[in-house]
């Protein structure tokens, strides 16, 4: 099987760990991983800013970069990038159809939208498999993101492979279902909300007593990472592809 890997610019900018992380995982699962070096920007920050218009160009790009045929998947690390190219993509076209521009954008974006998957939602739905041979000797803590959980529904998924990793004790969040305050410009426009948003996620996971908190997209880590530094907690943020990565023979840097 031969993949495209659309790392995102959060991670591209501030993560690139976890983009070396998710090769190393696929490529162990025996996966054929690209990553096409001309992916930009998806378009979610202009959309869900209000700068739709200004989106549909950097959509249409993903789609010329990601629509190779060649590729029978196309996997990122973000659930909010992914859950911006399968379920606003269709949006997009379709306002464009309502307002009188006609299907084109609709049929350019249509072949990357069903073969986009968030990475656990690759592994346990494509690949089939829970246990992919990591190790990680911690206690964690899992975050379920907005995105993830209500726009890919991606559910137990993550937490089933968790539980499948050797070492590790997973402990439950409280308050889990609850955004961590980041939102993208949410905690620019909002940012005591979303500080005290962000305050309330990591003293709910300092209450599990777990040594790290684990998410499936680094720009809610970014965000909840922050407040922990603010608040002086021992806890550290690891996306979940790092966690996944990490063998007895690599274990996570």
């Amino acid at each position: 099987m031969r993949v495209a890997l659309f790392l995102t610019c959060v991670n591209d900018t501030l993560y690139p760990e976890t983009g070396r992380a998710v090769v190393r995982l696929l490529t162990r699962l025996g996966v054929e991983v690209d990553f096409p070096a001309a992916q930009t920007c998806c378009g979610q920050a202009h959309y869900n800013t209000g700068y739709r218009h200004q989106a549909e160009p950097l959509a249409r790009h993903f789609s010329d970069v990601f629509g190779d045929e060649a590729y029978d998947a196309i996997v990122t690390p973000s659930g909010s990038c992914g859950a911006m190219v399968r379920e606003l993509y269709p949006r997009m076209g379709e306002r464009a159809r309502a307002e009188g521009r006609g299907d084109g954008l609709a049929r350019t974006l249509a072949p990357v939208v069903p073969r986009t998957y968030e990475l656990t939602e690759f592994l346990v739905d494509v690949l089939g498999v829970t246990d992919v041979g990591a190790y990680y000797p911690h206690t964690v803590t899992y975050h379920p993101t907005c995105h993830g959980l209500r726009s890919l529904g991606l559910a137990d998924r993550p937490t089933r492979l968790l539980r499948a990793v050797e070492g590790l004790e997973l402990v439950e969040l409280p308050g889990a279902e609850e955004c961590c305050g980041f939102g993208g410009t949410f905690a620019v426009k909002n940012s005591d909300v979303s500080a005290a948003m962000g305050a309330d996620k990591v003293r709910h996971a300092e209450s599990t007593g777990a040594d790290v908190l684990c998410a499936a997209d680094n720009s809610c880590l970014m965000h909840i990472g922050g407040t922990m530094t603010r608040l002086r907690t021992a806890l550290r943020p690891v996306h979940i592809a790092e966690i996944l990565a990490s063998t007895e023979e690599e274990p996570l840097s």
